[in-house]
């Protein structure tokens, strides 16, 4: 399945620039960081901070959980 290669400086203008995006990454890191303070992931680990309510705004102890990647990326997304 061999198709055009990714134009990443065109994926990054269009979506990874935008504010919105910078906020939500900016508050993933966050609850990354969080645990990583609380001793519950280590970097270098493969694993992924997870929301339990989906929502990246909320990093409330209580609304994150250490998963593996696997784990983590797996849930069906709602379709736009």
């Amino acid at each position: 399945m061999a198709g055009k290669p990714r134009n990443y400086k065109k994926e990054y203008k269009s979506y990874h620039a935008k504010p919105k995006q910078k906020k939500r990454r900016a508050q993933r890191n966050a609850a990354r960081s969080k645990m990583v303070k609380a001793g519950k992931a280590r970097k270098g680990d493969g694993k992924d901070v997870d929301h339990k309510n989906r929502n990246t705004a909320d990093n409330r102890s209580k609304n994150l959980r250490v998963v593996s990647k696997t784990k983590n990326r797996s849930f069906s997304r709602k379709k736009k």
